[in-house]
């Protein structure tokens, strides 16, 4: 639903706001960013326990028909043929003209002729635009349950759900409620995505939070995706950025066919990429921020896309596209409003993800 013509809530709002969330703006919707024990609290939990994530902004378009796999296959870069119903995959959908990066997506295969597209929350319309299908985003809520303990303490409310696999999708019954879970999630951390009716939705949230999952909010999201090195549409990827570019070649299948933007992704990968997204760790507590500059040598070789103070790791990181030749251990300066931040050149993830 809205709260206005522009502002979207989430099915679990007023669970939200009861639990004392700051609410924030993102992608057209209005979401907690964090709760009143913080991010830092919230980051440190999802990586030694249990975290439940409110995702509904994220889009679901559904696509059915005799025809759907071939306007998928066609749609996006990576291959559906390596996988099969009941799984899910990580795919990008490309611009024509560029190769450039407009969306990168999740797609639940639920069966022949069923996929569920989940797009990036301000990508929904351009998406379905691409592929046809019915968007089925407001029917529903999306909760992520991350976390080392997260299958153990789920387990206690939904067992079928914590026995979904990495990266399988099931069609599931809550307390005769209908679902659809998939292995997937957003933190380096093992876990679920539960996709459930709105009107079920406050009742199973406030079930994960009474077996000691703990909330979280769109901040830790992002701290932890970055100490795992994942890409974010909008940063590490979006307009002028390919999948070559951001060290993502393997989500191009190049051995399936023809596929929208393949065209243009052939010249560069012939010619090869001017410029690499690359990790960065600073030293101290500073966080480096998104569009500060990266000097080698006193030159200016890239913008960071993203940065942050890392919980786990005790210092700053942060990704940026510099040229591709660039090593690891090679050191860094980054400009911080005028002042230098000290860093090298490290290899991704930043945090080791757990399977």
């Amino acid at each position: 639903m809205t709260v206005d013509d522009e502002i979207y809530v989430s099915p679990l709002d007023a669970e939200h706001r009861v639990l004392g969330a700051k609410m924030v703006p993102f992608g057209g919707w209005d979401m907690p960013l964090s709760y009143p024990g913080g991010t830092l609290d919230e980051h440190m939990v999802c990586r030694s326990g249990a975290v439940a994530f409110d995702v509904s902004h994220l889009g679901t378009v559904q696509v059915t028909g005799p025809d759907a796999l071939e306007r998928l296959q066609w749609a996006f870069t990576n291959d559906l043929g390596k996988v099969a119903p009941g799984r899910a995959q990580y795919t990008h959908l490309l611009d024509e003209a560029d190769g450039s990066v407009l969306d990168d997506i999740i797609v639940w295969w639920l069966d022949e002729e069923t996929f569920d597209v989940m797009p990036n929350a301000s990508n929904t319309d351009r998406v379905r635009n691409a592929i046809g299908g019915q968007e089925t985003t407001h029917a529903r809520a999306v909760i992520a349950v991350q976390g080392p303990t997260a299958r153990r303490q789920l387990a206690e409310i939904f067992a079928d759900a914590a026995a979904v696999k990495r990266f399988h999708v099931a069609r599931l019954d809550w307390n005769g409620t209908p679902c659809v879970v998939a292995g997937t999630g957003y933190t380096g951390e093992d876990g679920v995505e539960i996709a459930v009716p709105a009107d079920t939705a406050p009742a199973l949230w406030r079930a994960l939070l009474g077996v000691g999952i703990v909330p979280a909010g769109l901040g830790a999201r992002d701290t932890l995706r970055l100490e795992a090195g994942l890409p974010l549409h909008g940063h590490e990827l979006g307009a002028g950025i390919t999948p070559l570019q951001a060290g993502l070649g393997w989500v191009v299948a190049w051995t399936k066919g023809d596929f929208r933007g393949r065209a243009a992704l052939e010249v560069e990968q012939a010619r090869g990429v001017d410029r690499l997204l690359t990790g960065i760790a600073t030293s101290g507590r500073r966080p480096p921020r998104e569009g500060c500059n990266v000097l080698v040598d006193g030159e200016v070789v890239g913008v960071l896309t993203s940065g942050n103070f890392s919980p786990v790791l005790g210092h700053g990181i942060a990704l940026a596209f510099l040229p591709p030749k660039t090593e690891v251990g090679t050191v860094v300066a980054i400009d911080v409003r005028g002042s230098m931040l000290e860093g090298n050149v490290v290899a991704t993830p930043f945090v080791a993800k757990k399977q």
